[in-house]
């Protein structure tokens, strides 16, 4: 063993040698339809508008204080009266700070973050990254919650932290509002359930507005989707007193210069970002209908910015898309219940007939 590979050896945990890192290829010259984004830039003026608002950014300073962004954000985007909202360089911050906060090390038993499955991969990576112990609770076939199981585990592992993306990713589909009700109440003051919504700009569903009724809720949201996904920015909204511990673990910082300016400047023109979902919605709808014609074909519910279909060998499908040099995600490895499935991000309309036209040819 060479000295490189033995001082690796030596100080990186072993769990981490174990795994791969988070891969992102280059879509360079393909029709992207693999990371859920928003295809749809900001129109030319509104960029000029941006362009100069960040030519004034003094990028010679540490970010101040993001108050004015929280402001913006608690004022535009439903964030109860007297609650406040703690900002991440994307969700996947949140998620780790979230992790990091609960992470309790009691002798001989290690805190538990809970999530069903299929869903988010950085639920469990960040679980195993702040030293907790993962869970997951197999979704039933149709993909909504098994509540037995979910109860069951609750009460056998006490969670700390329990993740619903609401609507789920990669499934697409929401959660019944009853089965998280009664999911908080198992919860009780042990646990924390964190609803994921960062795909609540095209669910048009939330639990945000409900933040009063309980107070061992957590709800986190990204900017992401809504069309701003190259600005990193993630907030989530709790109960104060519970908020101000997460803000403890918040690194100083973290959201820099150029994403605060540019993210209240989208908030001012927040009608054209919603109208954008909405295109997008309505684009959801027509490609689900014309997918669920074709033969071999199964399309499932979808209240997010993508669909997730089953056909009857995925890794052919994905291969021959490749080659017509189109880009969606084959979930099929992730889990069991995704057998021959694949993940679509929803496009422009010219993209959506691209793609529609490169799949029909690759079923053959």
């Amino acid at each position: 063993m060479s000295f490189l590979d033995q001082l690796i050896s030596n100080t990186v945990r072993s769990d981490v040698r174990a795994v791969n890192s988070y891969q992102v290829a280059d879509a360079s010259g393909y029709i992207k339809l693999d990371a859920m984004e928003n295809p749809y830039p900001l129109p030319p003026q509104l960029r000029e508008e941006l362009g100069a608002r960040l030519a004034g950014v003094a990028l010679n300073r540490y970010p101040p204080s993001y108050a004015s962004l929280q402001a913006a954000i608690c004022a535009n985007l439903g964030v109860p009266a007297g609650y406040d909202v703690m900002l991440g360089n994307g969700s996947d911050e949140l998620i780790s700070i979230l992790a990091m906060a609960c992470a309790r090390q009691e002798p001989g038993q290690r805190a538990v973050l809970l999530a069903p499955v299929p869903a988010f991969v950085m639920y469990a990576r960040s679980a195993q990254f702040a030293g907790m112990d993962f869970v997951g609770v197999p979704l039933q076939a149709d993909f909504s919650l098994d509540m037995p199981a979910m109860l069951a585990a609750i009460e056998q592992h006490r969670p700390a932290l329990v993740f619903l993306a609401y609507p789920n990713n990669p499934t697409g589909n929401l959660f019944a509002s009853a089965d998280i009700e009664r999911i908080l109440a198992a919860l009780g003051d042990t646990g924390i359930a964190v609803v994921d919504e960062a795909y609540e700009p095209f669910a048009q569903r939330s639990f945000m507005g409900r933040l009063p009724e309980f107070e061992n809720l957590v709800v986190m949201r990204t900017v992401s989707k809504l069309g701003l996904a190259g600005i990193r920015l993630g907030y989530m909204s709790a109960a104060p007193a519970l908020l101000a511990q997460f803000e403890k673990v918040r690194p100083p910082y973290n959201v820099n210069v150029l994403t605060q300016a540019a993210a209240e400047f989208a908030l001012e023109h927040l009608d054209v970002l919603n109208a954008q979902a909405d295109l997008l919605n309505s684009a959801r709808d027509a490609l689900a209908l014309r997918l669920a014609e074709l033969p071999g074909v199964t399309v499932f519910p979808s209240k997010a910015n993508f669909l997730l279909i089953r056909v009857a060998d995925s890794d052919d499908v994905c291969a021959k898309l490749l080659a017509r040099r189109v880009l969606i995600k084959n979930m099929s490895k992730m889990h069991a219940a995704l057998a021959n499935c694949l993940r679509i991000s929803v496009s422009t309309p010219e993209e959506n007939s691209l793609f529609y036209d490169a799949f029909k040819a690759s079923l053959v």
